[in-house]
């Protein structure tokens, strides 16, 4: 339910006193950028520059002046932080539940709310002209940025050029770098003020040069589409990019469910697809033992397997995944925004007793399943589709639930298998 836009010129003291103590920005100017990080003048790959001055060579033939790129693009840095924390991978595989644990935090959720009062003229505006809820547009804000007290201070220039010349994703970070150096020359922005992550990300809601460049909005009508100062602007900005992405106003973005005795959790996979009435046939209900609301293509999910909360959700939930492809972030956005509201989290608890795997557990079960002849695809320590088909085709023949869910009580059971597979 959206709160009156009184709220946003006579929001009460306590959330005025509330945002201040939690850094919150007022609702037409947000607070200034953080400045930009040091650039590492060390310079240590001595290739760079020459690098540099040949990647000029085609920014030139993509249409961007050789004024911007003299001033841009011939003064960008190396930075040393940027290439070690593209390399960087976390030694355990995070649980959902810790996950979530610091994406919805109680302290998220009350900055959360008291966002949505201070700011509820833009943010109801935006959600009447794009058709997206503003506790959705809020929550956005809130995982992407902390309403916009983290969104980083590399110079994105810097930090782009950096990856496109030694980066994990070099032809990736190259056409972004086309596209921020477009954003400057057609001067839509300066370039000292594209601040952002190390990744190349930009702003308060976390936009990448290509997506400022088609979906950024002058929501305040200053000329500018200004994602790093303007409340206004960051809201419709991330409310556009959400509508022409396919946001379905007349759908949630989906429910927690109560799952039957008999249900296949092969099927627990987005793309398992059917309308709500014929998950309902199957004997899914709410948690509250209600019809399930209309959706059209919704898919069951699991994030812990059987042990866990499960969820129906549908359209609008992909939607979240084309702002970032992580199935955990799309379910930490709907439920801060379901929070915001007013709604309750997830009833269902979580298997919190279990003791997560390590990067190499998963590599040590890829491989065995592997060897098994289960075919989990590439032994790279990430449990993707192909891993989990595979712990599912294992868990079959072990007469187990096949939830696909990753244990170390299943690693033990599939390193058992693997013994006795290779003994004489």
């Amino acid at each position: 339910m959206r709160s009156p836009s009184v709220f946003h010129a006579r929001a009460p003291a306590f959330f005025l006193a509330l945002a201040a103590l939690l850094g919150t920005a007022s609702c037409t100017t947000l607070a200034a950028p953080p400045a930009p990080a040091v650039a590492d003048t060390s310079d240590p790959a001595e290739g760079f520059r020459a690098w540099v001055a040949d990647f000029s060579k085609e920014a030139l033939k993509a249409g961007i002046s050789r004024t911007t790129i003299d001033a841009t693009l011939g003064k960008a840095r190396w930075l040393a932080q940027v290439i070690e924390l593209d390399g960087a991978q976390p030694e355990f595989v995070r649980p959902v539940w810790q996950y979530l644990d610091i994406a919805v935090s109680a302290q998220r959720i009350v900055a959360g709310k008291t966002q949505r009062l201070l700011n509820a003229r833009v943010l109801d505006g935006a959600a009447d002209r794009y058709g997206v809820p503003a506790s959705i547009i809020t929550a956005i804000w809130g995982i992407e940025s902390s309403y916009g007290t983290h969104f980083g201070n590399f110079r994105t220039i810097d930090a782009l050029a950096t990856l496109a010349y030694d980066g994990r994703r070099r032809e990736w970070a190259r056409s972004e770098l086309i596209a921020a150096l477009t954003i400057v020359d057609k001067g839509y922005m300066p370039a000292a003020d594209l601040i952002g992550s190390w990744a190349g990300a930009m702003g308060h809601t976390q936009f990448l040069p290509s997506v400022y460049l088609r979906y950024a909005v002058d929501a305040d009508g200053d000329g500018r589409r200004d994602i790093w100062s303007s409340t206004a602007d960051v809201v419709a900005s991330t409310a556009n990019f959400l509508s022409q992405s396919g946001w379905r106003p007349s759908e949630p973005w989906g429910v927690e469910v109560r799952l039957p005795a008999s249900f296949d959790y092969s099927h627990a996979e987005l793309t398992v697809r059917q309308d709500s009435s014929a998950w309902a046939a199957e004997g899914v209900r709410t948690m509250e033992d209600q019809p399930l609301p209309a959706m059209q293509g919704a898919s069951i999910l699991t994030p812990a397997g059987e042990r866990g909360p499960a969820v129906m959700v549908g359209n609008n939930f992909r939607v979240l995944l084309l702002y970032n492809s992580s199935t955990n972030y799309a379910l930490a956005v709907s439920l801060l925004a379901q929070q915001i509201d007013g709604g309750p989290g997830l009833l269902a608890s979580w298997p919190r007793q279990l003791k997560p795997l390590a990067r190499a557990d998963i590599q040590t079960m890829q491989a065995a399943l592997n060897q098994l002849g289960m075919d989990a695809g590439d032994v790279d320590g990430v449990i993707g589709p192909a891993t989990r088909a595979a712990l599912r085709r294992f868990q079959a023949s072990q007469s187990l639930v096949t939830d696909g869910y990753p244990t170390q009580e299943l690693l033990q059971r599939l390193l058992q298998q693997q013994t006795k597979a290779t003994r004489p």
